[in-house]
């Protein structure tokens, strides 16, 4: 099942860092990549090709403003990060319209955080549930146990509606 709903997946990866979008290449080796090291090559590529999947750096490249790009065009996005860990940037990542939150330290599982999202689009579910139930145990080490109780309303609506 691993590579069967990335299979045929146009994936673009953004990152200003040249060691970060050679580590995405390495484990997501044999599926169709394009990589951009800069907001503007990843915009000019946004603009010029349809992607499905957009992997997208915070920090660095804009993150946010190529989200609202990909938004646009339909693109599905994942917030991908180092610098900007934080419950915060979990929560404009879901506002702005991302389907899921990745940590750095996590980026070795990106393949199944991407079958989490497909799977669930697919079913009309969720991701973020997914996305929750596996890295509720890292942001409650990164971040302390209540890390999700200061809105808890914003929470269960982002994690379960």
């Amino acid at each position: 099942m691993a590579k069967r709903s990335l299979e045929n997946k146009k994936i673009l990866i953004v990152d200003d860092e040249p060691d970060v979008l050679d580590s995405l290449e390495e484990i997501l080796e044999g599926y169709t990549l394009s990589r951009a090291e800069s907001f503007e090559a990843a915009n000019a590529l946004l603009q010029k090709e349809q992607f499905d999947i957009a992997i997208l750096d915070i920090m660095g490249v804009d993150g946010y403003q190529l989200l609202e790009t990909a938004n646009k065009k339909g693109v599905i996005c994942v917030m991908l990060t180092a610098h900007a860990l934080s419950p915060d940037n979990i929560k404009k990542s879901y506002t702005g319209g991302a389907c899921s939150y990745i940590p750095k330290e996590e980026m070795i599982n990106i393949e199944s955080f991407l079958e989490d999202v497909l799977e669930a689009k697919e079913e009309g579910k969720n991701p973020w549930t997914r996305w929750y139930s596996r890295l509720a145990g890292f942001c409650q080490e990164k971040f302390g146990p209540d890390w999700d109780k200061d809105e808890k309303e914003f929470w269960d609506k982002m994690i379960y509606h």
